[in-house]
């Protein structure tokens, strides 16, 4: 079956990658290990660009490490949100009498990774480009989209959890044809070579990764 693979790359890497020694996962070889009767023909990776921070320095150079191994998979494409920094107002949980009820917060929201999946998704439905898609998140804001894919487009929509301690949304799951999990066994066998190379040169596995 002709499948393509739609991977919300921060939702992926916050409920099954953050802290693990897997995070130098490949994804064309991860949806070869989920469907491995299926043809995986294409992968599709949604995320944003890093800025550095004080506490993580070199989380920005170590994603461009990655982002850089990701691009040598064959049929591969990465499309990127924005991250959008400010100060918000927000009321505290456990207000004091006589004290301010509002405190003033720093706020980093990405912006965009959602809606470019979901076009993709849809899109590429429209235009015939697979039997089967797959959608890597646990996000519900998928659910209309898909449930589109499955019910309006007559398609199989699988969705995989990569939450090892929580099941799907309800809206999100009732959206798919069926939903299957995602767990370190598949993480796993799905790693990419400590080394691969580009026209650039050799990209090495970040130390500690």
């Amino acid at each position: 079956m002709i499948t393509n693979l739609y991977v919300d790359g921060f939702n992926l890497y916050y409920r099954a990658l953050k802290d693990t020694p897997f995070r130098w996962l490949d994804l064309r070889k991860l949806g070869e290990t989920l469907f491995p009767q299926d043809h995986i023909q294409r992968v599709s990776y949604f995320t944003a660009r890093l800025d550095a921070r004080p506490g993580n320095p070199n989380q920005p150079r170590r994603q461009l490490t990655y982002l850089r191994a990701l691009a040598t998979l064959p049929d591969f494409e990465t499309y990127y949100g924005v991250f959008r920094s400010g100060v918000k107002r927000r009321p505290l949980a456990q207000p004091v009498a006589g004290l301010p009820s509002h405190v003033l917060i720093k706020n980093s929201e990405e912006k965009g990774s959602d809606v470019n999946l979901a076009t993709n998704l849809l899109v590429d439905g429209f235009n015939g480009d697979y039997e089967q898609a797959v959608i890597v998140s646990n996000d519900a804001d998928f659910a209309g989209a898909m449930r589109y894919v499955r019910d309006g487009l007559g398609l199989r929509v699988v969705l995989v959890n990569p939450d090892p301690r929580n099941a799907s949304p309800r809206e999100l799951a009732n959206a798919a044809t069926y939903v299957k999990r995602l767990w370190k066994s598949h993480l796993r066998q799905s790693q990419l070579p400590d080394t691969v190379s580009d026209e650039i040169g050799i990209i090495t596995k970040p130390t500690g990764w």
